[in-house]
Order: C-alpha cells, then sequence, then structure tokens
C-alpha cells in the first residue's frame, strides 16, 4: 500500500484522525499533509491503533510528556510517534 492508499483510504485515515481535542487535530493533521502519500500499510495499521488512545493520554504522547506504552508501545508506532513530535 505504501504511496498507493485511495481516494477512500485516505478519506477514512483523515476521518479516524479526528479528535476530541484540538491540539491532537492539529498535530495529526500537519503529519497527514505531510506524509499521507508516503504511508505504508504497516503505517496505516500502527496510525489506525494509535487512534485507539484517549485523547488527553494521546496528547501526552504527542508533546513528549509520556512516552508511549502498553500495546502502544511498538516500533511502527514509535517512529510515527517521533515524526509527529518533530514537525
Amino acid at each position: 500500500m505504501s504511496g498507493d492508499l485511495t481516494d477512500l483510504d485516505r478519506a477514512r485515515l483523515r476521518w479516524r484522525a479526528r479528535r476530541g481535542l484540538l491540539e491532537n487535530d492539529l498535530i495529526i493533521t500537519r503529519f497527514l499533509d505531510t506524509f499521507e502519500t508516503q504511508l505504508s500499510e504497516a503505517d496505516v495499521r500502527a496510525l489506525t491503533q494509535l487512534f485507539e488512545m484517549g485523547d488527553n493520554e494521546l496528547l501526552d504522547v504527542l508533546l513528549g510528556r509520556t512516552e508511549v506504552s502498553g500495546v502502544y508501545d511498538t516500533p511502527d508506532i514509535r517512529r510515527l510517534v517521533e515524526q509527529m513530535k518533530a514537525l
């Protein structure tokens, strides 16, 4: 799927990325605006898993207040979080 996301895939990913906290929306939208066309199937799976995280917990991770842990502590999620934090 690398670089081959369909318009429907993109719309679904962006819909899943919508969060209850504006700060999360801004960080995730900036990430997707930059990297969406480069995402692999593994990236999409990792993002989908990351989006299961609660809003406040996700914001703490994206701002570097805490590290991903538990089921979210995977190499793919860690890499994507680092990319989001770097933007």
